[in-house]
């Protein structure tokens, strides 16, 4: 079997000199932040114009072990499970409009507080009743994922994702993820639009999803 863990990021690193990233990029955050502990992720985004009905996008986290599985329910961190079980993990809230300007959920982290069996942290952006609604994530615009310190509001890193949903048919997506080597981590941005959502994404990694 593979380990997709057994990676030593050895191939297109990126230097943290311009703070805007691709889709594919590997950013060594603790190569410039060695003391790295307290982050926060944050998107944001906005409804088409004229949409009479616009789409509740939500932001959710998976921390996933070496297998890419998550060991309890509790490794889901949504707006029905705020926080990890060890609390290094805590969702900062629903918008159901992105209605506003500037980030409309976050997630915040604190590494220490983040269990050595977990190497990956997943962040997904989905919409709620996506498939009922008829509602795919091409439905929203001027969407982008930063990361920031939390201690000082810092922004380090920013993903703008329109061009990877502009013509996106689905309603989830794997928007970037927080890897783990050893003391060092990496972010890697994704943009991989997954068929089924969030309901595939989380049984993917091991969530048992009620049926409504």
């Amino acid at each position: 079997m593979v380990d997709i863990f057994d990676t030593q990021f050895d191939e297109n690193k990126f230097e943290i000199s311009d703070n805007r990233i691709a889709k594919g990029e590997d950013v060594n955050l603790s190569a410039k932040h060695p003391t790295l502990r307290n982050l926060t992720i944050a998107v944001g985004w906005d409804a088409n114009a004229f949409d009479s009905d616009p789409p509740d996008v939500d932001l959710s986290c998976f921390l996933l072990n070496r297998n890419d599985k998550t060991r309890i329910n509790e490794d889901f961190v949504f707006y029905n499970n705020p926080e990890s079980k060890e609390k290094g993990v805590i969702y900062g809230g629903d918008n159901r409009t992105g209605a506003g300007e500037g980030d409309d959920e976050s997630i915040s982290l604190d590494l220490q507080a983040i269990p050595f069996d977990i190497l990956r942290l997943m962040f997904v952006i989905s919409i709620y009743q996506g498939e009922e609604r008829e509602q795919t994530l091409s439905k929203i615009r001027n969407c982008y994922l930063r990361l920031l310190l939390t201690d000082n509001g810092e922004e380090i890193l920013r993903y703008e994702l329109d061009p990877d949903i502009e013509e996106c048919k689905e309603t989830g997506m794997l928007v970037a993820s927080l890897n783990r080597e050893g003391p060092k981590w990496h972010l890697v941005a994704l943009g991989e639009s997954v068929p089924g959502g969030l309901p595939t994404i989380a049984t993917n990694y091991d969530i048992i999803v009620q049926s409504s």
